[in-house]
């Protein structure tokens, strides 16, 4: 009986230490999510940047609309990856 509660107490103890850890989140795991996040909402803007003015100047007369149509796109695509990101 002596070691099926000393099993328990040992179970109870290493779950209150992962309750702990999982609290509590360190600085570099910290910066890493901020920097993911970044890199979400950032790469569809700066995609869509290049890709319309790469549109801009094979079709003349659209002067500046793809970028900045394509622009807006990647923005709205970041914001609903990082809200997706956020939701989990």
């Amino acid at each position: 009986m002596n070691d099926g509660r000393r099993l328990r107490e040992e179970v109870e103890r290493d779950a209150r230490r992962l309750d702990e850890a999982r609290r509590k989140r360190s600085v570099l795991a910290q910066a890493r999510f901020l920097g993911t996040l970044g890199l979400v909402m950032v790469l569809p803007m700066v995609a869509g940047a290049y890709l319309g003015r790469w549109l801009d100047e094979r079709l003349p007369g659209y002067s500046q609309s793809w970028t900045l149509s394509l622009l807006l796109l990647g923005v709205l695509v970041g914001a609903i990856n990082v809200y997706l990101m956020l939701r989990d």
